[in-house]
């Protein structure tokens, strides 16, 4: 084999991956909407710019053409009066002066009925057919001039009293090349305007692209197990910023539900295991117990239910979180006075609080209503109650206050006590799932009374918000006005 019929070396590998990774992105670019999108626009675009140029180009030379029309036929009549007036010699004599004037590029023919040139400016009659209105365009010479381009006429024909003909004209080769110019230039300006905008169109679609190819490798991410990873912003402020917003927000509300989850499965791991040891120790110890009192074994049912009730009274609170958390009710939400809320949990303790020593007082400043699920949020009263009076002193006082709408509110429910308060600090952790103080470990509770208010209250859309009551804790619920009101 020759030197010359050697094949030709095979291109290195990183030339071939960069050329295949080159084909993959334009693929992937002619396929996105953006590009689709941009070339459709590029279409509508170019179509415009033509039928703009098209009526400039009318514009342009059907009014010159229109000129010399006009112009041609106020000869043509002024040519037909001088033939009534002088007769056939007249003529002849103005069609001969007029064809012998300098740089004039109006064309004349006059010929007998036989075709003999009698005056005139052409070698012949031309073997146009005219159109039916007598206007006829034909070629005069091969070319003219330096242009070397052929020398065209456009004329307007008719038949004198006894059978003479005249022809009437004017040299439409400067016209004819500034037409030719113009589509050209026309031509151009469409070839320019489409490769400038599929130019925009792909860089356009290029910027798109890279965007959402970041929200599909930040999904990615998410679907591998990394909750941590969010959608970049490039800080426009347009529709794909806002779109990176709420995705945003979105996974920022997936990974809460998601720790709340995991937090909520290592709580009742932890917290339910006690009591049912608990619960199975007693039941075992009265098994091997050897008596036949039947206190004994009814002291050990009763402790058994006591147990049991606690452990259902948590799964029962687990649900309604899920429950508020989900959503679901929303769709069942009705009127509901927040008077009558405030008045139920009031009446249902104030018993209780009595019976502690405590002073329970409810003051309704002005009626307020709004649109939710009225059992649910007496139950979200009923637990910031509740948490008052446990955690309240003997002879402490307690406030339950409904108050109007404010600016931008429908109404406020505040709870408000003068036992030791929450810290600044703990304020946010103490609305999570099972999670209580160490002052409180002693008492009585499951530490889901706050985190199911929490929970009814971003149902209905309201604000829960903790302060310091000097001393205690001031606990409100804040609903926010409905739109149009």
């Amino acid at each position: 084999m020759s030197a010359g019929d050697a094949a030709a070396p095979p291109a290195e590998p990183h030339q071939q991956t960069r050329l295949e990774a080159c084909v993959a992105v334009g693929t992937r670019l002619l396929r996105t909407t953006a590009f689709r999108l941009a070339v459709l626009y590029l279409g509508m675009f170019v179509l415009s710019v033509g039928v703009i140029l098209l009526v400039v180009y009318r514009t342009t030379a059907g009014f010159l053409e229109q000129e010399i029309g006009e112009t041609i036929a106020l000869e043509v009549s002024s040519l037909q009066d001088h033939y009534r007036g002088y007769g056939l010699s007249g003529l002849i004599d103005v069609v001969r002066g007029r064809s012998a004037v300098a740089g004039n590029n109006s064309i004349y023919l006059l010929t007998t009925p036989q075709g003999v040139i009698l005056a005139g400016n052409l070698s012949g009659w031309p073997g146009a057919v005219p159109s039916a209105s007598g206007w006829t365009h034909f070629k005069v010479a091969d070319y003219g001039g330096v242009t070397d381009r052929p020398s065209t006429a456009q004329a307007v024909t008719f038949t004198l009293p006894g059978q003479f003909r005249l022809l009437v004209g004017r040299d439409m080769s400067e016209i004819d090349q500034l037409r030719d110019r113009m589509v050209h230039s026309l031509g151009w300006i469409l070839g320019v305007t489409a490769m400038l905008g599929l130019g925009g169109g792909l860089l356009l679609s290029r910027g798109a692209m890279r965007r959402i190819e970041a929200i599909n490798r930040t999904t990615r991410q998410i679907m591998a197990g990394d909750l941590s990873d969010r959608v970049p912003r490039f800080g426009g402020g347009d529709e794909m910023d806002r779109l990176a917003g709420n995705l945003n927000a979105m996974l920022d509300r997936i990974e809460r539900l998601m720790t709340g989850m995991r937090q909520v499965t290592d709580s009742v791991a932890h917290d339910l295991r006690t009591p049912l040891t608990r619960l199975r120790s007693r039941i075992e110890l009265a098994l091997i117990h050897d008596t036949e009192d039947p206190e004994v074994y009814r002291g050990v049912l009763q402790d058994t239910i006591a147990e049991a009730d606690r452990l259902l009274a948590t799964f029962t609170a687990l649900l309604s979180i899920a429950e508020a958390e989900s959503g679901a009710k929303r769709r069942d939400f009705v009127p509901v006075d927040l008077a009558e809320v405030v008045q139920l949990a009031a009446d249902l303790y104030e018993p209780v609080a009595e019976e502690r020593g405590q002073s329970l007082t409810m003051e309704i400043h002005k009626p307020a209503t709004v649109r939710g699920n009225g059992q649910l949020l007496a139950q979200a009263v009923s637990n910031l109650l509740d948490n008052a009076i446990k955690y309240t002193p003997e002879g402490g006082r307690i406030t339950l206050t409904l108050d109007g709408a404010g600016p931008g509110q429908a109404g406020r429910i505040v709870v408000a006590d003068d036992g030791p308060g929450i810290p600044a600090g703990e304020r946010e952790k103490v609305l999570q799932r099972f999670v209580r103080l160490d002052a409180s470990r002693a008492s009585p509770g499951n530490g889901l009374g706050l985190s199911l208010v929490d929970a009814v209250a971003t149902l209905h859309g309201a604000r829960l918000e903790l302060s310091d009551n000097g001393p205690g804790l001031r606990v409100a619920l804040v609903f926010p006005a409905e739109p149009g009101r």
